[in-house]
């Protein structure tokens, strides 16, 4: 067994229920279940604690400096080994550098689930201060991080949580042939056209729910999860072409709750999950429809290929593996694995 640690997580999860089950507290179960012992500290709600502002713009501006001490305070009397940053909104280069002169052995991590690190202002500079930068692709926008100077940048994939990630037993409110969770496209690229033309369409179609966008209502929590035990199908389309090993959480949460996913390849894809074992690729939209009927049709191998989906993903990429690959980075600088 490895020697435990004491890890602090410096996160800035809200009450936005459609974000309960989000990466990172996921992954702090999986260092939990690895045996660490991790502290979390919530910057943004700290801020909100030292602040009479509801603005977070004056809060930030006028009381910025007491959350940086609330922090340092913690992480002094804690004495952390390893710090993992989430890049919360007020967290900033200087708020590391105050953070590293007094906790200066710590190895400083950080996770980014995000695209497109350079659009949010100060967040490269902040990775500057970090000796290790994961992050849930392996192009351009992890390059951004190597290109800033960080020591060490590696993949980690997404990972689920299969005690909470799972088929549930739901109404028949919540059955229907094809399922789309998300928002209609991301801001910061209109040109990738197949996320926007493919979930039009399906708004379009009566056998299908569109949740997020297009008029759909949102789902949030258990509902979420209910949204996806009962589809027969799960979409996923990324945000963007191209980028190697890159995807959301989407695909991960899709797989581990038991539908069949159809989602559209990216490079390397197939490291993570298998075409037509774990799941179905699809390049275009005439494809996927080709294919969504396809399999609504042959429910046997739709039911094959689903089963086999969740239970790779509760296998390879639960959380407290993903946490072990963590853990693997800081004490060896890498981590073993298919992709790898």
């Amino acid at each position: 067994m490895k020697t435990p640690m004491r890890i602090l997580v410096i996160t800035a999860v809200n009450y936005d229920c459609i974000k309960m089950f989000c990466q990172i507290r996921k992954l702090i179960k999986g260092l939990i279940l690895q045996g660490h012992d991790v502290l979390e500290f919530n910057y943004v709600r700290a801020l909100r604690a030292v602040s009479p502002f509801r603005s977070n713009g004056l809060s930030l501006k006028l009381y910025k400096h007491k959350a940086d001490g609330m922090l340092i305070e913690q992480a002094v009397a804690y004495r952390p080994e390893v710090v993992i940053v989430t890049f919360a909104k007020g967290l900033d280069q200087r708020s590391l550098e105050s953070l590293r002169e007094q906790v200066p052995n710590a190895v400083y991590v950080g996770h980014d689930d995000d695209p497109w690190p350079k659009l949010i202002p100060g967040k490269i500079d902040t990775a500057r201060c970090l000796d290790i930068m994961l992050a849930t692709n392996d192009s351009e926008w992890l390059t951004d991080y190597r290109d800033a100077g960080v020591r060490l940048c590696a993949f980690l994939p997404p990972c689920c949580d299969p005690d909470i990630d799972r088929r549930y037993e739901v109404g028949d409110e919540w059955k229907t042939d094809l399922l789309w969770i998300g928002a209609l496209e991301h801001k910061a690229d209109a040109r990738y056209a197949l996320r926007r033309e493919l979930v039009l369409k399906l708004a379009r179609e009566e056998n299908c729910r569109v949740y997020g966008c297009c008029g759909g209502p949102k789902v949030r929590g258990f509902d979420t999860l209910h949204a996806i035990s009962g589809a027969r199908i799960a979409v996923n389309v990324n945000a963007c072409d191209g980028i190697r090993l890159g995807h959301s959480d989407r695909l991960t949460r899709f797989l581990a709750g038991g539908p069949l996913v159809l989602a559209n390849r990216f490079p390397d894809c197939d490291l993570l999950y298998r075409d037509k074992e774990h799941l179905v690729y699809f390049e275009c939209m005439d494809e996927f429809f080709e294919l969504s009927q396809w399999y609504l049709d042959h429910e046997d191998e739709r039911k094959r290929i689903a089963q086999a989906g969740m239970l790779h993903v509760h296998a390879q990429f639960n959380c407290s593996r993903i946490a072990g690959y963590l853990m693997d980075i800081v004490e060896k600088g890498s981590y073993s694995a298919p992709w790898t």
